[in-house]
């Protein structure tokens, strides 16, 4: 334990409030639960919250397709949110709401201390319009052909297939995707955050020790070398957010006040429990804020977070934890699989605790995606939390319950033993601190299982029926209860349930600083079962559930959504042109300078072979599991040269991206080189 308590708020970064959870966001808030449930453990003053986030145009477009209010929507979405992450133990002291007017005033705040410093900037810039819905469009509402290589349908910011990165100005046959209509471009004046004047504050920041895992202050240099852009704060009418003080019409992007929802939800929480808020504000003091974020936002909270921060005088964030994304058997989460798990969806199958444990034994301090091998998890779940933990009890217990009244020994018999228990909580205590709950596991199961060796050696189970052994099966039953003791205590922020129901049969608290101590001469209650087997028959119906999710959500999801308009009309003449022969992928790597290609070596039999720079980085996390797949290949494509070497041609693919990208490919039986008609 700690000689002094510390004083930690610590968030999580916020779900979007206009869908339900699934599995990928549950990876964040099973980690940073397990944090501060640890810290609670060790005495310290913990606060944790996090909130729904609620402002933006696609909540708004969505509300408007349902035929409710934004506030309808956000509250149904917020509902909903609770439900699941109650339902998976994660112990937040307060959800709340980035529509909040804590939230507003907060924003107020900041954006005026900024304002009074000179760091807000306006001038006029020429941005899409939609003349059909009547608004302006944020770029990701922007599709058409790169102005580079020409590519159908990509987003107003950058090519998903040459990873350029433009003005949505820029795009060729641009359309809206709200309403498929051409959009006009329409000046408007904008609010801007001077972030290139905080260059030298936010560089020495990522910096600090303990600020950031090193490879994301590393990955950050990428933007300091590029030069800092002023940051576009302001979104025009209409448009679901807070109103910018001293205007009639322009409204905070909501990238500024999302991350001030943790501010927010804080506040909401002190008032009612009489924290004193502004001291977890004010720089100096010795308070401690933490926030755990997904690789995908690390720009937003490393530089945009603070520089707001940093310009309302307001302390920064001691550390941001960033994690990387949850894969399902190996490839990203697929609905035609289903893989693509929502979290109620699971908690309708299987024990929350399963996913807490199996996310824990995969987490590290370093940012790495997270796999969930559905295989894997069933076997790790059955041998560790079954077969090693449970079972030390439940073989033992029995014995003491029968022949001694329920009474332990009094002393230990194997010495080994026990020191192994004390020597572990430190152990534990340093790996929690450190977030490496990987290592928390692996050393927790090493115990368990040096102590179910013992018990396997000692046969008490042949002894009890030998009256002359009685005292040595309750010594070495005594010494079992007494690890199984430590070993849920340790693993208590893990499996918050699991190890109540254990302290309440043992009779004991789950207190760390006596997780150590043997159960001499202690009366234990009657032993019943703590946790059941997942059999095969759950990860089936798990995966049956999730693919009907989609196929019902997929007649509404096309009532709300029209889908992109069909591009102009062409001739069979003009398609005729284009050559698409199939392909084998002889070899995949990412392109380590560039966060969207990977370089893909494919072979077009009589053709030869050539290499394809492809912009699918986000969507297939392991390249490597590309080799050997065949895919259908744009073959007549003029070379394009590329920063990152030259493009010999195109995989064809379907999907929005970036995320959501799927290679298409032919049927079984297609030759390499063979033409696609």
């Amino acid at each position: 334990m700690t000689d002094s308590k510390r004083k930690i708020l610590i968030t999580n970064a916020l779900p979007y409030a206009n869908g339900p959870i699934h599995l990928g966001h549950m990876l964040e808030h099973i980690q940073s639960d397990i944090f501060a449930r640890f810290q609670r453990a060790m005495g310290n003053e913990v606060h944790y919250v996090c909130a729904d986030d609620c402002h933006g145009t696609p909540v708004m477009i969505k509300a408007g397709q349902l035929g409710i209010t934004p506030e309808e929507l956000i509250a149904k979405a917020r509902e909903s949110h609770l439900h699941d992450l109650n339902g998976f133990l994660v112990s937040y002291d307060n959800y709340y709401l980035t529509h909040s007017e804590e939230n507003r005033r907060l924003c107020e705040r900041l954006y005026l201390a900024a304002q009074e410093k000179g760091l807000i900037k306006t001038r006029k810039i020429s941005q899409f319009y939609d003349p059909k819905r009547g608004m302006f469009l944020p770029d990701r509402f922007i599709k058409g052909k790169c102005p580079r290589c020409g590519a159908p349908d990509q987003y107003g910011d950058n090519c998903e297939v040459c990873s350029a990165t433009y003005s949505p100005t820029d795009l060729k046959d641009p359309y809206s995707v709200v309403s498929g209509a051409t959009p006009e471009l329409r000046e408007s004046e904008h609010y801007f955050f001077d972030l290139p004047a905080c260059g030298d504050f936010l560089h020495g920041f990522v910096h600090q020790a303990g600020v950031l895992p090193p490879e994301m202050a590393n990955k950050l240099e990428e933007w300091f070398r590029e030069g800092l852009q002023q940051w576009d704060i302001s979104r025009d009418d209409p448009y679901f957010g807070f109103k910018i003080p001293g205007t009639d019409n322009k409204y905070f992007y909501v990238w500024l006040d999302a991350p001030v929802g943790y501010l927010a939800s804080f506040e909401d929480l002190a008032r009612r429990e009489g924290i004193d808020f502004e001291e977890y504000l004010r720089e100096g003091t010795p308070t401690q804020m933490y926030h755990f974020i997904g690789k995908d936002i690390l720009y937003f909270h490393s530089l945009f977070w603070p520089a707001i921060l940093h310009a309302g005088n307001m302390r920064l964030p001691t550390g941001i934890f960033v994690h990387g994304y949850v894969t399902v058997n190996g490839t990203k989460m697929s609905k035609s699989r289903g893989t693509f798990i929502k979290a109620a969806t699971f908690l309708r199958h299987l024990h929350p605790e399963t996913l807490r444990y199996y996310f824990a034994s995969k987490l590290t301090p370093s940012v790495e995606d997270v796999d969930l091998s559905l295989q894997d998890f069933m076997a790790k779940i059955n041998s560790d939390v079954v077969g090693k933990l449970v079972n030390l009890a439940s073989r033992t217990a029995g014995f003491i319950n029968k022949g001694f009244s329920g009474v332990t020994a009094s002393a230990p018999r194997n010495i080994e033993l026990m020191r192994g228990a004390r020597e572990l909580v430190p152990q534990v205590m340093a790996a929690y601190e450190a977030r490496n709950y990987q290592e928390v596991v692996r050393s927790c199961m090493a115990l368990a299982d040096q102590a179910n060796r013992y018990i396997a050696q000692e046969e008490p189970w042949k002894a009890f029926k030998d009256e002359s052994q009685r005292e040595r099966v309750q010594g070495v039953c005594t010494d079992a209860l007494s690890v199984f003791r430590t070993l849920v205590a340790c693993l208590s922020p893990i499996l918050p349930e699991l190890s109540a129901r254990a302290a309440e049969f043992l009779g004991v608290g789950l207190s760390l600083a006596e997780a150590a101590d043997p159960l001499l001469e202690h009366r234990i209650g009657e032993f019943r079962p703590l946790f059941s087997r997942i059999e095969q028959k759950d990860i089936d119906a798990l995966i049956e559930e999730s693919k009907e999710d989609v196929r019902q959500a997929a007649p509404a999801a096309a009532a709300q959504d029209e889908g992109e308009p069909l591009a102009p009309e062409i001739s069979i003449d003009d398609f005729l042109k284009v050559d698409l022969r199939v392909a084998t992928i002889l070899s995949a790597e990412p392109v380590e300078e560039s966060r969207k290609l990977i370089r893909l070596k494919v072979d077009l039999g009589p053709l030869g072979q050539r290499e394809v720079l492809a912009g699918i980085r986000a969507a297939y996390k392991d390249p490597a599991a590309l080799v050997g797949r065949q895919v259908v290949v744009v073959a007549n494509l003029k070379p394009r040269k590329m920063k990152f070497g030259t493009s010999e041609g195109m995989v064809t693919a379907a999907g929005p991206g970036p995320e959501r990208i799927f290679l298409l490919s032919p049927d079984q039986g297609a030759a390499n080189g063979e033409r696609v008609h």
